[in-house]
C-alpha cells in the first residue's frame, strides 16, 4: 500500500490513516534507516518497574549487571 507524506518545517510526519489503520493501538515507533529508506515499526514501551521486576524473578542481581557489563568491555 502506497501513500504520500509530507514533512513540515518542523521534521514532523503525519502517517496516514489508512496506513495506521493496519496498526490498532500502537502510539510509539522505533525508526531507523535502512539501505536509504526510512523504516518504522510499531513497539510497546515498557515500565522500568516491569524491566526491574521481570530481571529479579530471573535472578539477576545489579551485581550482576554490572559483571556483565566489565565482561563485555573488556572483550572490546
Amino acid at each position: 500500500m502506497l501513500a504520500i507524506a509530507k514533512l513540515t518545517v518542523k521534521n514532523q510526519i503525519t502517517l496516514p490513516r489508512k496506513i495506521v489503520a493496519r496498526f490498532p493501538g500502537a502510539v510509539h515507533f522505533a525508526v531507523e534507516e535502512n539501505a536509504g529508506r526510512i523504516v518504522l515499526e510499531p513497539v510497546t514501551l515498557t515500565s522500568l518497574g516491569k524491566i526491574h521486576d521481570k530481571l529479579a524473578a530471573l535472578g539477576v542481581s545489579e551485581s550482576d549487571v554490572a559483571e556483565a557489563v566489565k565482561w563485555s568491555r573488556k572483550r572490546k
